[in-house]
């Protein structure tokens, strides 16, 4: 059995698997604020420790114990994370103190990559690439079946640049593609295109939500409004210019789309999505198209592909 952990920017969430990839338990609980990296190992495997008893196995008979982190690690060490202030922890051994089972480090989108990849969208696949938009974009990338992640800082699908000179991105850049494509970035041009246009449908259904969500376009767009329409295409395209660049690169024969976005309705974003890569993209020459699915897995894709995360390596 194995055990995986996602940690998130206000939660963790720890689970045990079967070889299969079934869960067996399941435990959540807040991310506490942070007095360290010895304690923060502490409450991992603590964590796992009752999720184990929970599926019924002693923690220490565990087959191992993988990690996802918001940022990059390599060789149980902790390169860079900017929500949580882990940057050169050695986290995989600082956790085997408390309790001494192999521990395997990833990034949070790689194992929802691997998570997809074993036991959702990517099943039957060779090539496959999970992108996640949420707050950012996130991206996962599984090429001839094994977690592509560089030196341990590949994968930041998000911070290439789509639009030269554009938008300034947390990461410093300008026009990055998280920046236009994410979850942010959607609501960051919903909120303009209704200072634009006060007197749309658009700027009505946010007045009735008493917010303005990743929905609201789409929402808008659903019920005829103009401003809204046009804001579902010109998103649209800014996120088929990151998917097209990505399937010109790698072509991968499925490319899943997970996050709050991809629950959109398939006629108003999977279905024109995949148009436009199959117009836009280099393989509309002759080669295999890519598949543009949506995840399957949800929330727990961090879970379990943590836990089979060796498994890809």
């Amino acid at each position: 059995m194995y055990a995986g952990i996602d940690v998130g920017g206000t939660n963790l969430k720890a689970g045990v698997c079967d070889a299969d990839g079934r869960l067996l338990a399941i435990r959540k609980a807040p991310l506490p604020a942070f007095t360290g990296a010895e304690d923060f190992a502490r409450l991992l495997a603590e964590l796992v420790k009752d999720v184990a008893r929970e599926a019924g196995i002693p923690p220490r008979e565990l087959a191992w114990t993988g990690i996802g982190i918001p940022g990059a690690a390599a060789e149980g060490k902790v390169i860079y994370t900017c929500n949580i202030p882990l940057t050169g922890a050695p986290l995989g051994e600082l956790f085997r103190r408390h309790l001494d089972v192999p521990v395997y480090l990833g990034n949070d989108a790689d194992c929802a990559a691997v998570g997809e990849y074993f036991c959702g969208t990517g099943r039957g696949t060779q090539d496959f690439i999970v992108i996640t938009l949420g707050t950012g974009i996130g991206g996962g990338l599984i090429l001839n079946g094994k977690v592509y992640a560089g030196s341990g800082m590949a994968g930041e699908v998000g911070h290439m640049v789509i639009e030269k000179d554009g938008v300034l991105c947390n990461c410093g850049r300008r026009g990055c593609w998280e920046a236009y494509a994410s979850a942010t970035g959607l609501v960051r041009m919903t909120r303009e295109m209704i200072q634009q246009n006060p007197d749309s449908g658009l700027a009505a259904l946010a007045a009735e939500q008493g917010e303005v969500t990743a929905r609201t376009a789409f929402l808008a767009a659903a019920r005829g409004d103009a401003a809204g329409e046009e804001l579902r295409l010109r998103y649209l395209s800014y996120l088929a210019a990151g998917v097209i660049n990505l399937v010109n690169i790698f072509q991968p024969q499925v490319l899943a789309l997970g996050g709050g976005v991809s629950n959109e309705r398939r006629e108003l974003l999977l279905e024109p999505l995949q148009a436009l890569v199959e117009k836009e993209c280099y393989a509309r020459h002759g080669g295999a198209m890519t598949r543009i699915v949506a995840a399957e897995l949800g929330n727990d894709a961090g879970v379990i592909g943590a836990a089979l995360l060796p498994k890809a390596k």
